[in-house]
């Protein structure tokens, strides 16, 4: 290890000891004892766990996180879920918890404009298909269209609480395609469901998150392309702090806007 990479994991190994150390003996205790609470939307399934084995590791502190649609969390956290971080899919449900008055300020900010929380990615979306499909793959899925008669069920994500279902369902309608896919259309719960729908050719294809493509378990078992970002509204993911995040959870929200993490967004296709 060189001395800059062990200079490295000394730092981050120190921010979160020295977070609880905040709070008082006895309270930093009881927060270092258990995990950080996080609700994360579901295109991030394989890259924020890349992200949180990176973080365990330098600094010791576990995190409970659970993955699902943001347009129904953020609804559960109105409702009195509980839970410390959140990120979503879509930053319109971070502002809606902000003006509710349910997110927390950062310590030590300047102002409230920290409870918006922070952009930590912005997300693209992609046609993907099983494996052995004979359907060509193109950016403006004229190939879909051409071979359509294979497809007996389509998948997207529910436009109603799902970003990227949303984003599928412009994408098909810009493309003068919505129509045509209604009768077969199958919605997920959430992106990830929509996806597992194709990998295990309960469908014949559907629009996923790039990210879920480009993860290596998913990508044995599919292929996709890529499609345009002008085809939809943009993807803006934001993250934010809620009332009941302790210093540990303040540690990782500042540990996912390091180059470390924003290496693996990357890496499955997020865009700073």
């Amino acid at each position: 290890m060189s001395k800059e990479s062990a200079r490295r994991r000394a730092l981050l190994a120190g921010i979160v000891p020295l977070a609880l150390a905040a709070a008082g003996p006895r309270q930093a205790s009881a927060q270092a004892a258990r995990p950080v609470r996080l609700l994360a939307a579901s295109d991030l399934k394989f890259a924020l766990t890349l992200v949180l084995a990176r973080f365990q590791s330098e600094t010791g502190q576990k995190v409970e996180a659970s993955f699902g649609s943001s347009g129904s969390f953020a609804q559960q956290i109105l409702q009195g879920l509980p839970a410390e971080l959140f990120m979503s899919a879509d930053e319109d449900f971070v502002y809606r918890l902000a003006d509710a008055g349910l997110t927390r300020t950062l310590a030590g900010a300047a102002s409230a404009a920290a409870d918006r929380g922070a952009r930590y990615a912005v997300g693209r979306i992609a046609l993907f298909v099983p494996l052995d499909s004979t359907i060509a793959l193109d950016p403006q899925l004229r190939g879909l269209k051409a071979q359509w008669r294979q497809v007996r069920k389509f998948v997207i994500g529910n436009p109603e609480h799902a970003p990227y279902g949303r984003a599928a369902m412009q994408a098909l309608q810009k493309l003068g395609m919505w129509e045509l896919v209604l009768p077969k259309l199958v919605l997920g719960e959430n992106i990830s469901q929509a996806t597992q729908f194709v990998s295990t050719g309960a469908a014949q294809a559907g629009i996923t998150a790039l990210s879920l493509a480009l993860a290596p378990e998913v990508a044995k078992s599919g292929r996709h392309v890529a499609l345009p970002a002008n085809l939809h509204a943009p993807l803006r993911q934001r993250m934010v702090l809620l009332k009941s995040a302790t210093p540990a959870a303040e540690a990782l929200y500042g540990y996912l806007q390091g180059a470390g993490a924003r290496e693996i967004f990357a890496r499955y296709g997020f865009s700073a």
